[in-house]
């Protein structure tokens, strides 16, 4: 359990889990600001215009997080509220969005800290940063319930998609497996974008030098 790893490196743990927590609770915040730029005020009047992992992840979310490794976020949007046929898929591929720009900047990061020859461990939570942010961006488009993925899905699909559907009932088992079983891929994934994205930017560096 990820809980071990504070006890055998305390660094490694809280520099993980301030990763963690900064990564969900922005990707939270730029949900809510979207909404609310979009003309829904919900998340923003329930407080949700913050970075506080509290308000955007909850109690429940960082026990898991301390102890498993497992954490989520989640703001409220009233999709009536919002102006625009596509205000909706906006707003939810805007938190993947988000992850997907600090994974760069991550990377960004990682290689300038390589060229300067930045301590390993700094180094390494670097990388760690860039594929933790890509592994939340790619997870969190898969069309399942729970996701964003699902709520974009929903803007385009025409067919019955409302919770009381046996298809959202079979979509919510999938994500229960897909979180014990499809992980693992999807954290390879994301390493591998990670990689090449720093390659590419080295590449640019270098031939500019």
């Amino acid at each position: 359990m990820f809980i071990q790893t504070l006890f055998n490196d305390p660094r490694l743990f809280f520099s993980k889990l301030l990763i963690v927590v900064f990564s969900i609770s922005l990707h939270e915040y730029i949900h809510t600001l979207t909404a609310c730029k979009l003309g829904d005020p919900t998340a923003a009047e329930r407080g949700h215009l913050t970075l506080n992992p509290f308000k955007q992840m909850g109690i429940v979310s960082l026990i898991m997080l301390c102890f498993l490794g497992l954490a989520w976020g989640q703001v409220p949007v009233n999709p009536a509220n919002l102006r625009g046929k596509h205000s909706t898929a906006i707003v939810a591929a805007s938190g993947p969005l988000t992850n997907m720009v600090l994974a760069v900047i991550f990377c960004l990061l990682a290689v300038t800290g390589a060229l300067f020859e930045v301590p390993r461990f700094a180094g390494n939570m670097l990388i760690y940063g860039a594929i933790i942010n890509m592994v939340l961006a790619l997870f969190n488009l898969l069309p399942v319930p729970g996701l964003d993925g699902w709520n974009i899905l929903r803007t385009y699909w025409k067919k019955d998609l409302s919770n009381s559907s046996e298809f959202i009932k079979g979509t919510f088992f999938i994500l229960i497996m897909l979180v014990f079983t499809c992980f693992d891929y999807v954290a390879s994934a994301a390493a591998w974008v990670v990689l090449n994205i720093c390659n590419a930017i080295l590449s640019l560096v270098q031939g500019m030098l």
